[in-house]
């Protein structure tokens, strides 16, 4: 630093001195009495009394060293102590001890003062106890679970169950459970919330202990302390798992200092006093100016100074600086001095003027401090600065957030403090993310939110689609007017809210503006690199726990980013009419496969990226003009069979890339990427980009670009926008893509990784944030339930008026708190401006996936995320954003439904998707989007061709992929128009609330006839479609009834056993999913039949005989095992397990109804003829079940009693709500029609011999010879068995054809013939 002194790094050539010998009465600077005017006027004592100007000695640059080192002397009483501190042990910088002192597994970090929890629930101490004294220390609570804070000596003993507080002589406060511990446990405090700080005082003279929330005392905790030889108290914090902490033993100044009490480490107060003393030299220059040409001192404000290079100025600050700038690397100064003056700049003069001296101060740094010690202090200062937003409280005007807020745009507008920052500090040492979230209040009487929100309001019913609701006529003048005041106090809160976001949306505008590109990388690339390894670290899920960032931030990133994002895109559209408007914002398909963008291990819609790029090499060189670089190839295949990675020739190869100033060296890959359960080949891929190799001249269309990959850190400009012979980040355009730019391809980028951050974690967080309002609802429940028990219940009963008074007070006070708190929930996660970003994602996604099935099989490319985000998106907005916003309100919401609609038609069965997860969901959104009206509509609306397309796909055999939920989407495209099948919710199950009534099962009933439509013409139209997919459902009909009577066996076994014992849960979910299973494959061939009949009733058809025996033998076993008195069926019922609400006679019976009514009564008379002799054929058949269908009771065996009078019977006749007098006329009509018939084949029937009997069912007679081998069996059994199979049963020859056999006819043969 001596080098920084008077006269030595500064020349007098360079500033244009002058000598002595040329002025021996002025300074080569100015005047020397004006300059030792300047310099007394600057570095005078604010201890003493400016001296006379005739009396005090002149100062000038040659002994300004002197002055000062006398002006930065300390006191004795000043200096730290070197020696122990009495009643306090240890070192004298106090840190976490993570040698011995610790019990569990815990992550620590670097500067030994944060902590996370990592195992059940670790324990950790600090280095340092205290015996005597009053003492405090700070904890700022990261993360607000369980956690026990306090003290503890070093005899405790702890393990993973035990903690601070549950040993004696520990002692613990818990602000989640609202207690404090000391072996037993009782309440105490109040409940705290992440950012809150809680103050740990413990008071050795008197032997008390208490504690503070965020500066207000929570009062005593605990007295009596031990004391005494041998009792000394430390630190110590226990924590659950992700529980995260940081302590401030007071290498820091305290937040919330309490009078009397000492922190546990010392500040440097000597150096505190030497900052503070040339700060206030600093200060004093910045509020004069010299005047050379009066030769005088002319006063004026600090806020309006500005470094003109004068000489005589600039040694002044060199003087400062040099003695300012090793005091300015310790994080107590920075936070105590440097922190605190530029906030007060900040708060002086106008926002311009603020700003300005900010960065004129960070002009300074950079000119007269080391490059170390300016990389120190900028890292001190966003760190304090981020501490300072994150645990401040929160105050109605939320003037602290905006206040830090403004000093870090400030900051960040200094371009080389910038581009610093954005390479060193903002995503590789600090969770930058969190300034850009707004920390929710857990008390909202703290936040002032009372006061802004004096009113209080709640629905009285949920109003989201699905649900029954009331219109808003229904509310009471009284309602109405709490309403509007409510709103009223809601949108005082958003507009204050506001403010903050466009603070944080101003700090991004700042981090992504690419013209900042003089003498190094422009801050967006910069951005666009840091952001790239962001994402990386949250997607793995295996990165340091520290580093991932918590879903609330990540929700309020992604809506600062879009809105950075439409800002940068619009103005580059204004400057270039060509490109797109934000609103018509996509990502193009090259992007996906050109490498330029890395996506790290994200799964592909086609499968693994080497493996695509193996197979498709050809697609790739034929469609958009790239070759695969053999070595790449070669390297992925060497990859799959070596786990030890070494850079590829080509990347060691290339030279780094010029960084902003500071910016760090690219990482090494972690460790867990090579993990071989990532899978082979795609550690290959794990942080590649492949990149253009500069070609020398332009590129022609049809000449070919090979590509190699290329690390994401060394990415320059060139790489992502290109050049006017380089496409950059769209290399490989399709023939199907536009020539002109969308916009700057960084902003593509950026727009990707803004879809890949609602993937990662801002879906989930918006569904959890609904909780709000689902308790919300349950209090107003609650609170109705209660006020009309009060209206009821009698004067006469005190005892009870008053528990239910005190109940309804309790609930209103918690809806008051909660409806506050939703208040905030509404302006910050669910407001107007948020559902539009959600909705302009979706439409992104939409576009996105539009242009990538344009390009055939590269469409395989495209990560799974994209279609994720699109069903996600649309869920979300759906369902989290109701009722103060409903979707329909949307700018082109029709056209919207609509295009999803057809991307899910079209791409649930396509074969470039190979992902079973991403198959699995994009088949459940087309099931959730067919059971509401306007989705439904949705997708009656998309082309025909894509509707027949998806018909044809639904009615593909079930043994080729997962089929419940395909069945779903039938049975839904049916329900509302088959035989009592009209119900939203089972009969037997209306007096029970549902769980979720938003639940797309318990949505109202839609059918499609459109869609039926289309069913029944390609069942009519192609005649390898009908038996194929019937036969598929039969097949999985049999066995999923099978699997329930099989299960429901087992649990009626485990009933009666007389030991105790418990039926699994998941054995009841199981069996009640057979039974769903088979009620909805029963509708689906009502459905069927009621549509195309003949396929089962037409003789003509080759299958019809098959198909529709198949069917009795199906309809007559379930008829038998259901409706059998007393059977087991009927005791598994009478059970009412958990778990098995929904099995219930109704529901099976009544499918099974309408599919026989379809064929016995509404079919033609040649139809009925032939399904009544088939049904009768059939050797289960009973009537008695079709009686149980009307409650006729079973006529009783001989010698049997006859049943209870007084039992009650299922009967179809009991469900005049649900089925129709014409239904059961027709159910009459069938049972007459069927006791008819069974009467006249009993008596025409013929007894058969055995022999004659089909040897394989032994139902049927012999009706069918096998060629060449002979055998025989009857026809149904020999054509089922023809379906899979062309073996004999008997002697495994393969059978050619199979013939008619008749007894008579073959013996006449044989007679005539001997």
């Amino acid at each position: 630093m001596a080098s920084k002194g008077a006269g030595l790094s500064f020349s007098r050539k360079s500033y244009g001195l002058t000598s002595d010998d040329e002025k021996p009465r002025v300074t080569g600077i100015v005047h020397e009495k004006l300059l030792s005017d300047y310099l007394h006027r600057v570095f005078s004592s604010p201890e003493h009394t400016p001296a006379a100007a005739t009396s005090r000695k002149p100062l000038n640059f040659q002994n300004l060293p002197e002055h000062l080192d006398q002006l930065l002397q300390v006191d004795s009483e000043d200096e730290e102590s070197q020696g122990q501190v009495e009643g306090r042990l240890g070192p004298s910088t106090v840190v976490l001890d993570h040698t011995g002192g610790f019990e569990g597994l815990l992550l620590v970090d670097d500067d030994l003062l944060g902590v996370i929890g990592h195992s059940n629930f670790g324990t950790i101490r600090s280095t340092t106890c205290v015996y005597k004294g009053k003492w405090v220390y700070e904890v700022l609570i990261s993360s607000q679970g369980l956690m026990q804070i306090g003290w503890c000596t070093i005899n405790c003993r702890f393990n993973q169950e035990e903690g601070v507080g549950d040993t004696h002589n520990s002692y613990a406060y818990d602000g989640n459970r609202v207690r404090k511990w000391n072996v037993t446990t009782t309440n105490y405090g109040k409940a705290w919330a992440a950012g809150d700080i809680v103050s740990c005082l413990i008071d050795l003279d008197d032997g008390t202990l208490s504690f503070c929330l965020n500066g207000v005392s929570l009062g005593t905790a605990f007295e009596n302390l031990s004391r005494g030889p041998g009792m000394a108290y430390f630190p110590a914090i226990s924590l659950s798992f992700k529980e995260s902490v940081a302590f401030n033993f007071g290498s820091r100044p305290l937040r919330y200092p309490v009078a009397g009490y000492r922190p546990l480490q010392d500040p440097p107060r000597a150096d505190l006093v030497r900052a503070q003393k040339l700060l206030g030299c600093f200060r004093a220059l910045l509020s004069v100016e010299l005047d050379p040409v009066e030769g005088r001192l002319v006063e004026k404000e600090s806020s309006e100074w500005r470094l003109q290079g004068q000489p005589t100025v600039l040694l002044t600050l060199a003087h400062i600086f040099h003695r300012f700038a090793p005091l300015l690397r310790k994080v107590y100064l920075v936070e105590s001095v440097l922190t605190t003056f530029l906030l007060g700049v900040m708060e002086k003069g106008t926002p311009a003027q603020g700003q300005s001296i900010v960065c004129q101060v960070l002009d300074l740094l950079w000119l007269f401090m080391e490059d170390y010690e300016v990389h120190d202090c900028l890292k001190q200062l966003m760190m304090s600065l981020l501490r300072l937003y994150r645990f401040s409280p929160i105050v109605p005007d939320l003037s602290l957030q905006i206040h830090y807020l403004r000093l870090t745009i400030a900051i960040l507008r200094h371009e080389k403090t910038r581009k610093f920052l954005l390479s060193n500090i903002l995503f590789d040492v600090l969770r930058s993310a969190v300034f850009f979230h707004i920390k929710s209040p857990l008390r909202v009487e703290e936040a002032g939110l009372q006061e802004l929100i004096p009113t209080t309001w709640w629905p009285h019913r949920s109003s989201r689609e699905g649900q029954d609701s009331k219109e808003v006529k229904d509310e009471t003048a009284e309602e109405r007017l709490r309403r509007r005041a409510y709103e009223r106090g809601c949108q005082r809160l958003k507009k204050r809210i506001e403010v903050v976001e466009e603070l944080q949306v101003q700090i991004l505008k700042l981090l992504l503006n690419n013209k900042d590109d003089n003498g190094g990388e422009a801050s967006r690339y910069i951005f666009l690199t840091k952001f790239r390894k962001f994402l990386q670290e949250n997607a793995s899920g295996r990165g340091n726990i520290p580093l991932l960032c918590p879903p609330e931030y990540m929700v309020c990133f992604l809506h600062r980013l879009i809105s950075a994002l439409r800002y940068y895109w619009d103005e580059y559209k204004a400057s270039n009419p060509r490109a797109s408007f934000s609103e018509e914002a996509y990502v193009p398909p090259q992007v996906f496969y050109n490498g330029k963008v890395d996506y790290f291990d994200q799964q592909r819609l086609g499968g693994l990226l080497s493996h695509l790029r193996k197979t498709l090499k050809d697609d790739l060189a034929s469609k958009a003009n790239i070759l695969i670089d053999p070595l790449e190839l070669q390297a992925a295949t060497m990859d799959d069979l070596d786990g030890d990675e070494e850079p590829s020739p080509a990347a060691a190869q290339r030279p780094t890339q010029a960084l902003a100033i500071g910016g760090a060296l690219p990482l090494p890959r972690p460790g867990w990427l090579s993990s071989p359960t990532l899978g082979r080949a795609n550690r290959f891929l794990s942080t590649a980009a492949v990149s253009l190799m500069t070609p020398r001249r332009p590129l022609s269309t049809s000449e070919k670009v090979k590509v190699r990959t290329l690390s994401a850190e060394q990415r320059t400009r060139e790489d992502i926008e290109g050049s006017h012979w380089n496409e950059g980040l769209l290399l490989g355009r399709p023939p199907e893509e536009p020539e002109q730019p969308l916009t700057e391809n960084s902003l593509l980028e950026v727009l990707d990784g803004a879809v890949m951050m609602y993937n990662l974690s801002v879906h989930q967080q918006l569904g959890k944030m609904v909780g709000v309002s689902d308790d919300v609802n349950e209090y107003a429940m609650a609170l109705r339930n209660t006020e009309d028990k009060l209206r009821r219940c009698p004067k006469r009963r005190k005892d009870i008026l008053e528990e239910l008074t005190k109940s309804q007070k309790v609930f209103s006070e918690k809806l008051d708190h909660l409806s506050r708190r939703l208040a905030w929930v509404h302006a910050t996660v669910y407001s107007q401006e948020k559902m539009l970003d959600i909705y302009w994602l979706l439409r992104v996604c939409l576009r996105t996936v539009e242009h990538g099935d344009r390009t055939g099989p590269l469409f395989a490319f495209m990560p799974e995320f994209y279609l994720s985000v699109a069903i996600n998106s649309y869920s979300a907005l759906k369902n989290y954003f109701g009722p103060v916003h409903s979707m329909e309100e949307l700018p082109g919401y029709e056209e919207t439904l609509t295009r999803l609609a057809a991307i899910l038609a079209k791409h649930f069965a396509d074969t470039r998707i190979v992902g079973t997860d991403i198959r699995d969901s994009l088949m459940q959104a087309l099931a959730s989007y067919v059971c509401y009206p306007h989705s439904l509509r949705a997708v009656e609306r998309i082309p025909e061709e894509q509707r027949i397309a998806m018909v044809r796909s639904l009615l593909a055999p079930y043994e080729q992929r997962p089929w419940a939920q395909t069945n779903w989407i039938l049975v839904r495209l049916w329900k509302g128009c088959g035989f009592g099948y009209r119900y939203t919710r089972l009969p037997h199950l209306l007096k029970i609330k549902p769980e979720d009534a938003n639940l797309p099962s318990l949505q109202k009933p839609c059918p499609s006839i459109l869609l039926q439509q289309h069913m029944a013409d390609l069942l009519r139209q192609d005649p390898d479609v009908a038996p194929s997919f019937l036969n598929s459902v039969l097949n999985q009909l049999n066995w999923a009834f099978s699997e329930f009577i099989g299960m429901i066996q087992e649990i009626q076994q485990a009933v009666e056993r007389l030991e105790r014992n418990f039926v699994d849960t998941r054995q009841l979910k199981v069996c009640a999913t057979c039974f769903d299973l088979s009620v909805s494959l029963l509708r689906v061939l009502e459905m069927t039949i009621t549509l195309v009949p003949e396929i089962f009733l037409d003789s003509t058809q080759p299958t019809s005989e098959m198909l529709l025996r198949r069917l009795a033998q199906l309809l007559n076993q379930v008829l038998n095992r259901v409706t059998a008195e007393r059977n087991l069926f009927d005791r598994v019922v009478t059970l009412w397990l958990p778990g098995l609400e929904s099995v219930d006679h109704y529901p099976i019976l009544v499918a099974v109804t309408g599919i026989l009514v379809r064929l016995l009564v509404h079919g033609p008379a040649s139809g009925t003829e032939k399904a009544t002799s088939v049904l009768l054929a059939d050797p289960c058949f009973q009537l008695r079940s079709i009686r149980y269908l009307l409650g006729h009771p079973e006529p009783p065996a001989p010698g049997t009693a006859l049943p209870a009078p007084d039992r009650k019977r299922f009967s179809l006749q009991s469900y005049t709500d649900y089925i129709s007098a014409e239904e059961l006329a027709q159910v009459e009509q069938m049972l007459a029609h069927l006791t008819s018939a069974s009467a006249q084949a009993a008596a025409a029937s013929l007894p058969t011999s055995e022999e004659d009997l089909c040897p394989i069912c032994y139902a049927h007679p012999i009706s069918a010879v096998f060629q060449p081998c002979g055998h025989k069996s009857c026809k149904a059994c020999i054509n089922q068995h023809l379906m899979n199979n062309k073996d004999c049963f008997f002697c495994k020859a393969t059978i050619v054809s199979v013939e008619d056999w008749d007894k008579a006819a073959n013996s006449s043969a044989t007679s005539s013939a001997a």
